[in-house]
Formats: structure tokens, sequence, C-alpha cells
């Protein structure tokens, strides 16, 4: 069985056991919506630096860091050019901008925005909120297993690359 056979099957199974059931559709677009381009986090950012004065750039390294790993998941899209899902099995639940599958850009920066998140306000926002967003992609089948995956490895990375430079130029 090959690699993309075995992530169909993976799809197939998430959408046959998921997306039947009321509201996961609906719930997943929406936060499909929410993470486009990584607009909500920036409109979360930017509420946080509105209301947390003295946080406030900290709060810009969250749109920093979801905006920053975004950008880099486009560019490794470009260059891999793998295409999204295309199986008859396989229901389509929502409109993409592009064509292009990996790494899914929704996981990159929503576990970047989450880290960074995560440390500024000492919640668990990691675990809370980049499962439900890497499923979403799945459920909406917009994305492979791996894109989510790789996205998620990606946003994780970009999200440390913020911290380091947040600690080189004296943010606590």
């Amino acid at each position: 069985m090959s690699s993309a056979s075995s992530e169909v099957q993976i799809l197939q199974a998430v959408q046959s056991t998921i997306a039947s059931r009321p509201g996961v559709v609906s719930t997943a677009r929406g936060m499909s919506h929410f993470g486009e381009h990584a607009l909500g986090w920036v409109a979360v950012a930017g509420i946080g630096a509105a209301l947390d004065k003295p946080r406030r750039r900290q709060w810009a390294g969250v749109a920093v860091g979801a905006v920053g790993a975004h950008a880099a998941s486009i560019v490794i899209k470009r260059v891999v050019r793998r295409p999204r899902p295309n199986d008859p099995s396989i229901q389509v639940n929502v409109s993409t901008p592009s064509k292009l599958s990996f790494p899914s850009s929704h996981a990159t920066s929503t576990t970047a925005a989450a880290v960074l998140l995560g440390r500024l306000t000492g919640l668990p926002l990691p675990a809370l909120l980049v499962p439900p967003m890497l499923l979403s992609r799945l459920v909406l089948g917009v994305h492979y297993p791996t894109d989510v995956l790789a996205g998620s490895a990606l946003g994780a990375a970009s999200a440390v690359a913020v911290l380091k430079a947040e600690q080189k130029f004296g943010e606590k």
C-alpha cells in the first residue's frame, strides 16, 4: 500500500466517523475561515496588545510568529507543489486559496500562535488549539495527514525562532 493510499484511507476514516456528526463540518469551516492567512491569530494578538500594554511587544510577537509561519508554509508549498487530496471518496467541504497541500498553512500558523500564546498566558494552548485545527483540515478534506503534521512541526519551529529572537533582544 502506498503512502498516498494510506493517507486517503485515514481521510476516509476521519470523514466517515467525525464529519457526519452534527455541527462538525460547520465548526471546521469556521475554524478554516478564522485561520485563513493567519488573520484570526493576528486579530487575537492585536486585541491582546491593545488590552495588555505592558506586554505589547510579546503580543506583537504572536502576530509576527503566526504570519511568519504562514509565509514559510507558502514558500514550502510552492517548492513542494503537492496537490490537495483528489479522490472520489473524499468530500471537500471548504474552498481553498490554492490547489497546493503541503504543508498545511492553517496547521503552521495555528501551532506557532498556540505556542507563543501559551508561553505568554501560561495556558496549555498548544494542547487545546492545535489538535482541533489539524483535525479540521482532514474533516474538510483539504489536506493529507502528513500535510497537517508537517505544518504543525514548521509552526513549532517558527515559534521557537520568535522566542529566540525575543530573548536575543531582551524580551522575557
